[in-house]
């Protein structure tokens, strides 16, 4: 599913350890495959070939990468749902309906309005508008954070 480029890799070929007698000593069969923008490395000295334990290594460095990027993306899709849930604290308060002083305050976009019996009697276009505006501002953040 993911391409490697080659220019971002550095292919190490170096000698196997372990049992081979003669012939392990003289062959460079093992090799390292290093992806330089993650620094990911795979190695592999499990074959006599050096061509099958190439292709094993970017085998095992292709799935690596790709378990990292799953991995970032649900540790990031795991905060902004912990964003989006309250803490559930009296604190946590969404608006505040201050009647002696006939004021709202919407604490989310930190909105506060001095009408609160034409809110309360159902004028509610200028908290709505202020809303939606908000969550445009956040829908296009979150789209200028993405493109980065």
């Amino acid at each position: 599913a993911i391409t490697l480029n080659p220019a971002d890799l550095r292919i190490d070929t170096f000698r196997a350890s372990g049992a081979g007698g003669q012939h392990i000593n003289k062959t460079d069969a093992a090799v390292r495959v290093v992806h330089i923008p993650t620094g990911i490395v795979a190695e592999c000295q499990d074959g006599r070939s050096q061509h099958s334990n190439k292709a094993k290594a970017l085998q095992v460095l292709q799935a690596r990468i790709q378990e990292k990027e799953r991995s970032e993306r649900a540790a990031k899709e795991a905060a902004l749902r912990k964003g989006l849930i309250g803490s559930g604290d009296r604190s946590d308060r969404i608006r505040t309906y201050n009647f002696p002083q006939g004021r709202l305050t919407d604490h989310r976009i930190n909105l506060t309005l001095y009408r609160l019996q034409a809110i309360v009697d159902g004028d509610l276009d200028e908290v709505i508008a202020a809303l939606q505006a908000a969550r445009a501002a956040e829908q296009l953040a979150a789209l200028e954070g993405g493109a980065q």
